[in-house]
């Protein structure tokens, strides 16, 4: 693989505002828990903990002037069914971005579903209103719950604690509940005590304690004044409610002060941070404490044993690049864990009951889906941030470069950017797609659909472009588009609109290149199988979200499309040219024998072009696995079928579509005949190589070259021949030096959903070891600033790992081969010479890698001709992203 090393793409990830689970308590019948975190560019991130395997499943975009800056997420009580059968509550997300409203979002079309605003100041708060009221007399084993008068009570910047009804799926502004005495008291943090008491942390060195029931006041706690650092007022950034009723408060002092329940009393007074405690969370227990402050530090408290327990500070460390902004916790499934986040823009998963002897785990702070497209053909980039596309141009393949005259070519000569495209309107780009040959752009928002027509200079020098756009029917723009997708062929567009309908736009590409493609008026829209999901499921929880398609794929004939949901199912389309008489009958048959199939007569006809195309439903999509998990990829190989041949043949010549799931199932499918494929059932996931099940990182896309599939990641980049078959004993391939250094780099086990466990000495306090191979081990102090942003797990390495990119790259060399021919004697003879796996962590962190050039090239080796993938690999680094200013405590500074 020849592979361009780019990091001169632009994007930025917006800094994390707020984060918030569905629940921070799991359920005990096990219902749907998501994470939501919010960013300052006002995209809202959807992401499923999967005991550990944290994946991004969708992003709900922003616009233009937007963020947003609180989430709150509301579960709505059970019902009982006529049947006996519970149904689960109704998942709900509200938000808002420091203004006078409050926005409800539709989870499964990625939109606005309700907003209101009442007369009042911006919202600094917002939480929700207890629906359970504990059983009188401490009896907490018969809670009453209220399924009516659901409230929202939001804090405004002008002294109000303000009421939204939710009431029967609605959002409306109800009435102010309170006012401060003084018009300068910002409502700043907000918590429940119990359903009638909300405690509401000022901005005025006070801690104000209401009745939900009638506004009265019932107690103020003073926090003084800040002499230290000069402020007349003390800030209380942060205040929650421990299980027992004590409250705990953060404020702008650096102190965490813990409060009586009872006498609103100050019970304990502790130095937290250096500066401001910006973020803080408990433990459903309330046996934990987690505070995040400005001087970056994460900092864990418990109680002290004995009669007179009192809080103490565990131990503090620095997973952040800058403020800890943002806490929250989750405790359930198996899963105890902390998820913080600020202006660096990476989410930080540290442990909450196992905290000291669990590692950390730092997310990606790039997009799973890439927001990256080629065409390949031309040799040109598409990027898109926001509400602009930047259009690149690679002139040079890496076997121009090497043969020129000179020594030393100019890298960083072999680029150019052609355009940007600010797409008008305030909503965000969602997705983008460009033809094979560049003469087609694609860009929708949630809102509107935009087409262009790319044409090079005098029609052949692709140094200059000139652009002009595409005429689409205002019928089908004005429906937005969820993703993107144009045909190899680019005779087709594929459209995944909101609530999950599947579109496809036929393309009319002119007589002559200059002249502009014709995109057809009519839209087909196309029909997915009806699945059986229980009512008691789709109408409770998230409803129909995991129905939400995620990925697309044409086959490289353009005459495949699949799709697949977060649900893990798979649906397919086939084009074809059919007589009238024919097609008729088969609707008929398809309808009679499969009593799952959606659509109807009408629906079938909207299939049909005008042409004597035909898109119909693929007769075997319901043999089709389903997914144990939720994609993160969806890939034809460059097979294309030539002969047709019965499932009973021991030669199936069909189209190979490979599945990646969120758990690491890999898959390759026969879409046709809806079966897997020989190698597949030879090889599952257990029989993978171990440097692969070991990644936490998920599969972010995957590139063919021939029978060979190039699968990366955030950190890495793996290469599968499928026409070789894994080792039985993946121990078996590594040496026993090998596997100590790799086995330790990221083993997998049972943790509680953050890191793996920390070795022995990890959790000293006072000195953390670097050891690299063939080096000598170097001490880091740990308050010290972290000047390696690449390292996820500087400090909790410990001594004996090896963590070097450029090791692992090396040993898979000349071993890689070894490995692959030792494997090949106890297996039945192979096609291909060569490893069958290769993997390296070299490249970090990946935003995403598309090919160049017509395709994979065929060149000599030696005594066997090799086909070579050229690839623009684009890298994000954090250092090279702008981050703002930030505070620097005392001896502290940057380099």
């Amino acid at each position: 693989m020849d592979i361009h090393r780019i990091r001169y793409v632009p994007y930025n990830p917006a800094p994390i505002n707020c984060v918030a689970f569905s629940q921070s308590v799991a359920p005990k019948r096990g219902g749907p828990v998501r994470l939501a975190i919010g960013r300052a560019s006002g995209d809202i991130e959807i992401w499923s903990p999967l005991n550990g395997s944290w994946h991004q499943e969708t992003i709900i975009r922003g616009g233009k002037d937007r963020t947003v800056d609180g989430l709150v997420w509301v579960t709505e009580p059970e019902q009982i069914l006529q049947d006996g059968k519970k149904l689960g509550g109704h998942l709900r997300l509200f938000s808002f971005g420091y203004s006078s409203t409050i926005t409800e979002w539709d989870l499964e079309k990625g939109r606005p579903k309700h907003q209101s605003s009442g007369t009042h100041g911006d919202i600094w708060c917002l939480g929700v209103q207890p629906f359970v009221m504990p059983g009188k007399g401490g009896d907490r084993s018969k809670p009453k719950v209220y399924h009516t008068g659901k409230k929202l009570v939001a804090g405004t910047m002008d002294g109000s604690l303000v009421l939204y009804d939710i009431d029967e799926g609605e959002l409306r502004y109800d009435r102010v509940l309170a006012r401060a005495p003084s018009k300068k008291t910002k409502m700043v943090s907000i918590a429940f005590k119990n359903r009638n008491t909300v405690v509401v942390g000022t901005s005025q060195s006070c801690i104000l304690v209401y009745d939900m029931r009638n506004g009265t006041t019932l107690a103020k706690m003073t926090l003084g004044s800040d002499l230290a650092s000069g402020a007349k007022e003390i800030i209380a950034w942060c205040v929650k409610c421990l299980d027992g009723g004590d409250i705990v408060s953060g404020d702008s002092t650096g102190e965490l002060r813990i409060w009586d329940g009872n006498t609103y009393t100050q019970a304990q007074r502790l130095k937290a941070h250096s500066s401001d405690v910006l973020s803080l969370v408990t433990s459903a227990d309330g046996s934990t404490i987690v505070t995040g402050g400005m001087d970056r530090r994460t900092a864990v408290y418990r109680k002290t044993s004995g009669s007179g327990s009192r809080w103490a500070k565990v131990f503090h460390r620095r997973y952040h690049h800058h403020d800890v902004k943002t806490m929250a916790s989750f405790e359930g499934q198996g899963m105890s864990v902390v998820v913080s986040g600020g202006p660096d823009a990476t989410p930080i998963v540290m442990p909450l009951h196992k905290a000291g002897m669990e590692n950390h785990r730092a997310l990606s702070a790039l997009p799973q889906d890439p927001p990256l497209k080629s065409a390949y053909k031309s040799r040109l980039i598409i990027s898109w941030w926001d509400r602009e596309v930047l259009i690149w141009r690679l002139p040079n393949s890496l076997g121009d470069l090497t043969t020129q005259s000179n020594d030393d070519p100019d890298m960083a000569k072999n680029k150019k950017l052609l355009a940007r495209i600010l797409i008008k309107g305030e909503a965000n780009i969602t997705s983008a797609s460009i033809s094979a040959d560049g003469s087609l752009l694609v860009v929708s928002t949630t809102s509107n659909i935009k087409a262009f027509h790319l044409l090079p200079r005098d029609g052949v020098w692709w140094d200059e472009l000139s652009i002009c756009k595409v005429d689409v029917e205002e019928k089908i723009t004005g429906l937005g588009a969820m993703r993107t997708l144009i045909s190899p062929d680019g005779h087709w567009v594929c459209l995944v609109q909101a609530g999950g309908t599947v579109s496809l736009l036929r393309i009319k590409q002119p007589s002559e290149s200059s002249k502009k493609p014709i995109i057809h008026q009519k839209a087909i829209r196309l029909q997915r199988v009806r699945r059986q999901i229980p009512k008691h499921i789709t109408m409770g929880g998230l409803g129909c979200y995991d129905r939400t398609i995620t990925q697309a794929a044409f086959s490289p004939d353009s005459r495949m499309l699949a799709v697949a949901d977060l649900a893990g199912y798979i649906d397919t389309w086939i084009l074809g040219q059919q007589p009238e008489r024919l097609q008729s009958h088969e609707n008929m048959h398809d309808e009679a024998s499969d009593d799952s199939s959606s659509g109807s007569d009408s629906d079938e006809d909207d299939a049909e072009m005008g042409e004597g195309f035909r898109w119909r439903r693929n007769p075997n999509t319901l043999l089709i696995p389903k997914l144990h998990a939720a994609p993160t990829v969806l890939s034809f190989s460059n097979h294309i079928p030539s002969k047709s041949k019965t499932a009973e043949s021991d030669e199936i010549d069909d189209y190979t579509l490979l599945a990646v799931t969120s758990r690491s199932q890999i898959i390759l499918v026969h879409p046709t005949l809806g079966s897997l494929t020989s190698w597949s059932r030879r090889n599952p996931i257990s029989r993978f190589p171990s440097e692969f099940r070991d990644i936490r990182d998920l599969v972010k896309g995957a590139l063919w070259s021939g029978d060979r599939v190039w699968l990366y990641g955030n950190t890495y980049l793996f290469m599968i021949d499928t026409t070789q078959d894994f080792a039985t004993q993946p121990s078996a391939l590594v040496t026993g030096t090998e596997s100590i250094a790799q086995g330790t780099k990221r083993k997998r086990g049972p943790d509680s959903g953050a890191g793996t466990r920390m070795a022995a000495g990890a959790i000293a306090p006072t000195q953390v070891l670097r050891h690299v191979q063939g080096g000598e081990t170097e001490e880091l102090s740990i308050d010290a600033p972290v000047f390696d942003p690449m390292d996820e797990d500087e400090e909790s390495q410990a001594a004996g790992d090896s963590d070097s990119d450029e090791s692992d790259d090396e040993a898979q060399g000349e071993l890689a081969l070894l490995r692959g021919n030792q494997g090949k004697a106890s297996q039945e003879p192979q096609t291909r010479q060569g490893p069958a796996f290769w993997h390296t962590f070299k490249y970090r962190p990946i935003l995403g890698i598309v090919p160049l050039g017509d395709g994979p090239e065929e060149r000599q080796g030696e005594g066997s001709t090799q086909s070579v993938l050229e690839v623009a690999l684009v890298e994000r680094p954090l250092f090279e992203m702008d981050l703002p200013d930030r505070y620097f405590g005392e001896g502290e500074f940057e380099r």
